[in-house]
């Protein structure tokens, strides 16, 4: 494992601080969970921003809807 040395606002330490005590865990494993949950999230916008685009590109449509039939005839047979 790597180590990572970063500073944070003092509110958001102490908010920290205060969590970990609570939950009695490490401060390193809540905002290990916090990024992985944020990179998750940040990933799933990625997704939905290229699904719209790909809704407004005439092409890639119709190369889909090609597929698609495609698929169905498979199906059929």
């Amino acid at each position: 494992m790597i180590t990572f040395t970063s500073t944070l606002p003092d509110e958001l330490l102490v908010k920290l601080n205060n969590m970990a005590k609570r939950m009695s865990m490490p401060k390193n494993k809540i905002i290990e969970k916090a990024l992985q949950i944020y990179l998750d999230q940040l990933t799933r916008a990625e997704y939905v921003q290229s699904y719209k685009q790909a809704a407004n590109d005439k092409d890639l449509l119709d190369l889909a809807e090609e597929g698609m039939e495609d698929y169905l005839k498979q199906l059929n047979s």
